[in-house]
């Protein structure tokens, strides 16, 4: 079994992958396109089969339905109950356009929903999704979570894309169990002031898109790239779109050489790059099928070498 770290100052000992359950919501504004639920269902039992130990969710995933197929998989899980992490802070409305919102009575509002959803009677780690722009807000919305805390509902509370100032702010009204950003080869911005908040303050950080949301699996090509479904997010995102697309197939093609050295997959050494550092307590790999759970599975235990990790991290 993979070693597993304590998550910041919780009482949660987490592998170093967790599973991703953004795909598996389906279509919606920020989708991956159409998802088949069998299939999603398929993938968090083969990725519980393999020792991931926790679940990463949102309560927007799908409108809702990620966290519906979560609980029905885990109704028909037979093994040692999952970690459940969910999110608060994207809203929708009846035709299912997204808004935000950390205010005290949309926040609780959205507990007791995924809650329901979910079926479990308290969530392990409750994030919010995004802060406000407003920073009144984000402490409206933190301070509610804490209460969640302190009610039982919630036994952890996290933050996801939160910078080093917004996270000095939050830990002066509770401790902030985990923070959850972006990181990966091709988004390393945290480390200039998140990263090193986090291990100066003891808090647990889950890395979010380590495979660069499939630029750095070596299955994506241009010729993949064109196929996207139209309702896929990533048809709009910079990364898939040059003048940055061009950098980042280099940098898979990178990994995919230094993994073929040992046998291993690009995706392997992707995620192994994003848990070499140790401020890192695990990585989130998002899964449509069992098969792409075979994919990765490796990384739980792969390391790469000081010289591995230079060679991936060279330019040209």
């Amino acid at each position: 079994m993979s070693t597993r770290t304590r998550l910041g100052s919780s009482d949660l000992e987490i592998t170093p992958l967790g599973l991703g359950a953004w795909a598996m919501g389906g279509p919606w504004e920020f989708g991956w396109g159409a998802q088949d639920d069998a299939e999603s269902i398929a993938a968090i039992h083969a990725a519980l089969e393999r020792g991931i130990n926790w679940i990463d969710t949102a309560a927007v995933y799908g409108l809702g339905h990620s966290e519906r197929v979560v609980a029905r998989a885990l109704r028909e899980w037979r093994g040692p109950r999952p970690a459940v992490f969910t999110k608060c802070g994207m809203i929708w409305d009846g035709q299912g356009r997204i808004d935000y919102s950390l205010r005290a009575e949309s926040v609780r509002r959205e507990c007791e929903a995924s809650l329901e959803r979910l079926g479990v009677e308290v969530i392990d780690l409750y994030q919010i999704h995004w802060t406000a722009d407003e920073r009144e807000e984000t402490l409206e919305g933190w301070e509610t979570l804490a209460a969640l805390q302190a009610e039982g509902k919630v036994r952890w509370i996290g933050v996801c894309n939160a910078s080093a100032e917004e996270l000095d702010a939050l830990a002066a009204i509770a401790p902030v169990t985990s923070l959850q950003p972006p990181y990966s080869l091709i988004r390393r911005e945290v480390e200039a002031g998140p990263l090193p908040w986090c291990a100066a303050h003891g808090a647990g950080v889950i890395a979010y898109s380590p495979m660069g949301s499939g630029l750095l699996t070596g299955a994506m090509t241009r010729e993949r790239l064109e196929t996207l479904p139209a309702d896929d997010w990533r048809r709009r995102n910079d990364h898939f779109q040059e003048p940055k697309l061009t950098g980042n197939l280099a940098t898979a093609e990178r990994l995919r050489a230094v993994a073929a050295a040992h046998g291993r997959t690009a995706a392997e050494a992707a995620l192994a790059w994003v848990l070499r550092d140790p401020v890192v307590t695990g990585a989130i790999v998002g899964a449509r099928s069992a098969e792409q759970v075979a994919g990765f599975i490796g990384a739980m235990d792969f390391r790469l070498t000081a010289e591995e990790i230079a060679a991936v991290e060279a330019a040209g």
